[in-house]
């Protein structure tokens, strides 16, 4: 019996009082069953939403973006920012390949706002104070 199991069978023991062979292969499938629902694309897409606000100046533009609840030109932003101009860009566009931001452009102005999953997650941040 491998280290794990071995374990597994301690903790259901613990848990229930004993541990017979069909509460552990119970127990096996139940997480089993847990870990196909973490599907490969979708837990990377997570990580890189959750990573893209893993910066000040990109959480910040987010915020930024979710309060100001319109789309800002980034000639608006930019001032608004304490980092250099090709900094704003650059965060801006990871925040775009995340989904946090969405991007359009007008004529030679390029506008930005936050999308509904920035929106969804600001409000879990705000809520979890």
């Amino acid at each position: 019996m491998s280290e794990t199991s071995d374990r597994l069978r301690r903790y259901l023991a613990d848990e229930l009082g004993e541990c017979r062979s069909e509460d552990l292969e119970r127990r096996r499938d139940e997480l089993d069953s847990l870990e196909a629902g973490l599907e490969a694309d979708v837990v990377s897409k997570d990580v890189q939403t959750l990573s893209a606000l893993g910066t000040e100046t990109r959480y910040r533009l987010v915020r930024l973006l979710v309060e100001a609840d319109e789309e800002l030109c980034v000639c608006e932003i930019v001032p608004l920012m304490d980092v250099s101009d090709s900094a704003v860009s650059h965060a801006l566009s990871t925040l775009v390949d995340a989904g946090l931001v969405r991007k359009r452009k007008d004529g030679r102005w390029r506008k930005y706002r936050a999308t509904g999953r920035a929106h969804a997650l600001l409000t879990v941040l705000d809520g979890a104070r």
